[in-house]
C-alpha cells in the first residue's frame, strides 16, 4: 500500500496510460514475433521437405500452437476489492486487450467432424470506466489483470470443398494471477497494487468461433503445415470472483500453425492383393461447355388428385383459392407467367401451378360447357368423410366459377381406386395414410383428359416456361464400374492447374456426378487432373485418374424442353402405358443431333436400393420407347443420357414433406437439349 498526498489525478491517469500502452505494445511485438516465426518456420519446413513422389492421406492428428489477441469486456459490479480495501463508489463497466498463448491437439477423422484441444495461457486484463466517488467527488481508477491457465476441448465441424471450419466446446480457465491497481484522487490521494480477494480458483464458461485452415505444404509432402486464423467468443456464465457480479466476455482472433503427417498411400507399382474379376473402371464424361442456367419449356403433367389435412373436410389453404371477382378474370395461361412469392424452396414455380388445380379445373369447366367431371373422396374415416371432402371441391367450383352443380358428380368411399397403402404394409404407414385422404377427379370429356395416349383420368398437362439452375447436361459424371460390387466406398481428388483441390465423397454408387459450376467456382475455364481413391471390401487402395477441361458458358439462348410421366406408390404399372404419349408428343420434338436425358425419382418411402433400380429401370423404358419411335422417324445422331436417382435428395425435383411432393416425386423426367447453334 502507497499513501501519496501529493498525487494528482492527471498524473495517476498518465500513469495508468503509459502503463497500459507499454503493456499494449509489448503484446503487439509479441505477437509480430509469433507471426514472423512461424513464417520463417514454414520456409524452412517448405525448403527441407522436398516434393515427395508419394502420394499421402490428410493427417488424422495436428499439432501445434496458437496466438491471439484477447478484447476483453467487463460488465457486473465490483466494490470491495479486499478484506482491506472497498471503493466508495462501486465500478460497473470496462474494457482492455490481453493475449492468449496455447498449444493445441486436432483430430480429424474425416473432413466434416472432429476435435481440439488447447492449452493455454489467457491475460483477460482491462480497465474499469472511472467513476467519482461520493464522497468531496473524488475521482476514483481501478485497472486489474487477472490471467489463467485455460483447457478448452472443442467439437470442430468443417467443409469437404473448403478449409473453413467451425469450433464449439467449454472452457475451463485455473486462475493463476489477480493483481489490480486502485486509485482514489482524495485528500490525501491514494493508490495501491494489490491482490483480489474470492477469487474463483477455477472458473468455467464456453467458447465458439470460426477459422480457415490455409494449406502451407504440398498436401503429399510428409509434413503439412496449415496457417489457421481464427476468430472466437467466450461468454462468461459466472464471474471471475466468488462475490459480486463482476463479469469478463471475450472476444478474440488470432492465428495457429499447425503441423500434421499422412500415411503414404500405396502407388499401383506396389504389388497389392489381386482381386479376381473385380477391378473397377474409372472414366469421366464431362460437358463440352457447362451451361450454368438454361431457360426450359416444360409440358407440367397435373395430377387429378386433392389431398386433405386430417381432422378437416375443408380444403387446405396450400390450395390457391380465389375470390368470385379474381375467379372471373383467371385464366390458365395466366400461370404460365405468374412467379412464387417465395422462391426458398424446391421447384416453386411447379408447386404453385399445382395448387392451382381447382382453380384450372374452374377455368376448363367454364370453357367447355359439355364437359363434366366425377370426384370421389376416400377416407379412412368412412365414406361420409369422403363424400365430405368432395362436396368441399364442388362448392368452391359452384360458388366461386359458377359452374352448374349437376355437371359435378361427388361420392364417397373408404380407399381411392388405386391406394398408397397396400395390404401387409408396415412401413412408413402414416405418410402413406395422408396419400389416401385425398378426392380423384376423374371425367369422360376430352376437354379435359390428356390428348395423346396416356393411363386413364390423366389431366391434360399445362405448359410453364421456367429457368433451370445447373441442369443435369452441366455436370460431370463419374463413372466407376463395378464400384457397387468391389469397393466399400470411393471419393474423388480434383486438382486444377494452380494446385487448389476439391474433395468430393465418399460414394458407394458406380456413377456420381457434380455441377460443372461447382468445381470451375468463380473460373471461366480450367484444366482439371481428377484422382479417384477407393477401398475395396478387401481392404485394399484402389487409385485411378484422369483429366478433365472444363468452360463456363453464361448464356444459353436455346430454349430446352422438357416431360414428366408420373407413377403411383406400390404399382406394377410400367412406363409402356406412357408409349403413345411419347411416341406420338414427345419423339416428334427431339431434333436432329439433339441430346435427350431422361432420369427416374422416387420419393423416400421404402427401400433406398430398389428405388435406385426401379428409377433407373423405368427411364431406360422410357429410353427405350423414344429410341424405337425416332428410328422410325429416321432421325440419326441423337445423343441419351438416362439415370436412375432413386429417393436421392440431391436430385429429386420436389421435397418430400407434403403427399402432393412424393406423388410427384415418383416420376420419369425427359429433358430434350437442343443442339448449340
Amino acid at each position: 500500500m502507497n499513501n501519496n498526498p501529493t498525487l494528482t489525478i492527471h498524473e495517476v491517469l498518465m500513469y495508468r496510460s503509459r502503463r497500459f500502452v507499454m503493456s499494449e505494445r509489448l503484446m503487439s511485438l509479441w505477437l509480430k514475433k509469433l507471426i514472423f516465426s512461424s513464417l520463417i518456420l514454414v520456409c524452412a519446413i517448405t525448403t527441407m521437405v522436398a516434393q515427395q513422389d508419394v502420394q499421402r492421406a490428410q493427417p488424422v492428428w495436428w499439432y501445434g500452437a496458437s496466438g491471439a489477441l484477447n478484447f476483453n469486456f467487463y460488465y457486473g459490479t465490483t466494490q470491495m476489492l479486499n478484506a482491506a480495501i472497498t471503493s466508495p463508489g462501486p465500478f460497473h463497466k470496462g474494457e482492455g486487450r490481453g493475449f492468449n498463448a496455447a498449444l493445441l491437439l486436432e483430430y480429424r477423422p474425416d473432413p466434416v467432424w472432429g476435435g481440439i484441444l488447447q492449452v493455454g495461457y489467457d491475460d483477460r486484463r482491462g480497465s474499469f470506466d472511472g467513476i467519482i466517488s461520493p464522497c468531496n467527488d473524488c475521482p476514483e481508477a481501478l485497472s486489474t489483470s487477472p490471467t489463467y491457465i485455460t483447457v478448452e476441448p472443442s467439437l470442430r465441424i468443417g467443409t469437404v470443398s473448403s478449409g473453413f471450419y467451425l469450433f464449439v466446446g467449454p472452457t475451463f480457465s485455473f486462475n493463476v494471477g489477480k493483481d489490480f491497481t486502485y486509485t482514489h484522487q482524495g485528500n490525501p490521494g491514494f493508490q495501491s497494487t494489490d491482490t483480489w480477494s474470492d477469487m474463483r480458483a477455477m472458473v468455467f464458461s464456453a467458447q465458439a468461433g470460426i477459422g480457415l485452415d490455409i494449406p502451407l505444404s504440398s498436401e503429399n509432402a510428409e509434413t503439412q503445415v496449415n496457417f489457421s486464423p481464427f476468430i472466437s467468443f467466450s461468454p462468461d456464465f459466472h464471474g471471475p470472483r466468488s462475490v459480486e457480479s463482476w463479469k469478463v466476455n471475450v472476444f478474440r482472433a488470432g492465428a495457429s500453425l499447425k503441423f500434421g503427417s499422412g500415411d503414404i498411400i500405396p502407388r499401383a507399382v506396389v504389388p497389392r492383393p489381386v482381386v479376381p474379376e473385380g477391378d473397377v473402371q474409372f472414366s469421366i464424361r464431362a460437358p463440352k461447355a457447362v451451361p450454368v442456367q438454361r431457360k426450359v419449356r416444360e409440358t407440367f403433367p397435373l395430377r387429378n388428385y386433392v389431398f386433405f389435412d386430417k381432422g378437416s373436410s375443408e380444403v387446405p389453404n396450400r390450395y390457391v383459392a380465389l375470390t368470385t371477382d379474381q375467379a372471373s378474370r383467371f385464366r390458365e395461361d395466366q400461370l404460365q407467367l405468374v412467379e412464387p412469392a417465395s422462391m426458398t424452396g424446391r421447384s416453386q414455380r411447379q408447386l404453385v401451378l399445382y395448387y392451382n388445380i381447382l382453380n384450372i379445373l374452374g377455368d376448363r369447366l367454364r370453357s367447355s360447357p359439355r364437359a363434366s367431371i366425377t370426384l370421389t373422396g376416400s377416407s379412412a374415416n368412412g365414406p361420409a368423410e369422403g363424400q365430405a371432402f368432395a362436396e368441399s371441391i364442388k362448392r368452391y367450383l359452384v360458388t366461386i366459377f359458377g359452374i352448374d352443380g349437376s355437371r359435378i358428380v361427388t361420392a364417397g368411399q373408404d380407399k381411392p381406386r388405386v391406394p398408397s397403402e397396400q395390404p401387409g404394409g408396415i412401413r412408413e404407414l402414416t405418410l402413406l395414410r395422408a396419400e389416401d385422404r385425398r378426392v380423384d377427379i376423374e371425367s369422360h370429356s376430352p376437354e379435359m383428359l390428356l390428348q395423346v395416349g396416356g393411363p386413364f383420368d390423366a389431366l391434360k398437362p399445362t405448359q410453364i416456361v421456367v429457368v433451370h439452375e445447373d441442369p443435369l447436361d452441366s455436370h460431370v459424371l463419374f463413372n466407376v464400374a463395378g464400384a457397387r460390387d468391389v469397393l466399400s466406398s470411393w471419393s474423388l481428388e480434383v486438382r486444377d492447374e494452380r494446385g487448389s483441390v476439391q474433395r468430393y465423397g465418399p460414394f458407394t454408387r458406380d456413377r456420381e456426378s457434380v455441377p460443372g459450376r461447382t468445381i470451375l467456382g468463380t473460373r471461366a475455364e480450367g484444366d482439371y487432373k481428377v484422382v479417384m481413391l477407393g477401398q475395396t471390401k478387401r481392404g485394399r487402395s484402389v487409385r485411378k485418374e484422369g483429366s478433365v477441361h472444363l468452360v463456363r458458358r453464361e448464356e444459353v439462348k436455346e430454349e430446352g424442353l422438357r416431360f414428366s410421366i408420373l407413377f403411383e406408390f406400390g404399382t406394377s404399372a410400367t412406363v409402356e402405358k406412357y408409349s403413345t404419349f411419347l411416341t406420338d408428343m414427345v419423339a416428334p420434338l427431339i431434333p436432329e443431333g439433339g441430346t435427350v436425358i431422361i432420369h427416374g425419382h422416387t420419393d423416400i418411402i421404402g427401400d433406398d436400393e430398389f428405388n435406385q433400380t426401379l428409377s433407373y429401370e423405368r427411364a431406360a423404358e422410357a429410353q427405350a420407347i423414344l429410341e424405337r419411335a425416332i428410328a422410325t422417324r429416321g432421325k440419326s445422331g441423337v445423343t441419351f443420357e438416362t439415370y436412375g436417382f432413386g429417393e436421392d435428395f440431391r436430385y429429386t425435383v420436389f421435397e418430400n414433406n407434403t403427399p402432393e411432393e412424393r406423388c410427384y416425386n415418383r416420376n420419369v423426367i425427359i429433358d430434350i437439349v437442343v443442339p448449340a447453334k
